[in-house]
């Protein structure tokens, strides 16, 4: 397994190991067909075997103009994507890479890495694993149905406009009360590791 810099013949193999990594995972419909280009400084690593991606970290870091972390006076790195291919899971691939990219963090200065996550068990304790404490949380709500849209009281100005689904972020204390109001709710958790 070569740990190497992504590039931008890089990009099919990167889309199709984070979306088959994401399948069986609480953001399994979240799907990107093209892989994000960030505005700050960016650590985009792959894990490659034979050819093929079969891992990648992406961690954006601060800047003094541009924050993408919360941690005030602190430069800090969000890792915005961690996935390893299933077919190569339980091989230590991720642990491997998030290792190089702190490693090329703590050279650039990075003090702290952060990184936002849905409430797979699996996926907290992977973070846990790793020196990773929870710092804060919010949830993700997915609304489907007219039933559901008469409960959060959400409709349209435009009364031919007739909303079908939407995906909305709770940021209040009641998070319970929302868990038993909508059949998909996920808490978002912001998980935080000092370098």
């Amino acid at each position: 397994m070569n740990i190497r810099a992504y590039e931008p013949a890089d990009e099919r193999g990167w889309v199709r190991c984070r979306v088959l990594s994401f399948l069986d995972t609480a953001y399994y419909d979240n799907v990107l067909r093209e892989k994000e280009a960030y505005k700050n400084p960016a650590i985009e690593l792959v894990a490659e075997i034979d050819g093929q991606i079969v891992g990648l970290i992406d961690l954006e870091l601060d800047t003094p103009a541009e924050k993408v972390c919360s941690k005030a006076g602190q430069v800090g790195g969000m890792i915005w994507h961690i996935a390893v291919h299933p077919d190569f899971q339980r091989q230590a691939i991720g642990t491997k890479l998030l290792r190089a990219a702190e490693s090329e963090a703590k050279a650039r200065g990075v003090a702290y890495l952060q990184a936002w996550t849905r409430d797979d068990g699996w996926v907290r304790t992977w973070y846990e694993k790793h020196a990773f404490t929870k710092v804060d949380s919010y949830l993700h709500v997915y609304m489907d149905g007219k039933k559901e849209f008469d409960q959060a009281q959400f409709e349209s100005n435009d009364k031919e406009i007739l909303p079908m689904t939407a995906f909305a972020h709770y940021i209040g204390s009641e998070k319970e009360q929302m868990k038993e109001k909508f059949a998909r709710v996920h808490e978002c958790i912001c998980f935080q590791k000092p370098l």
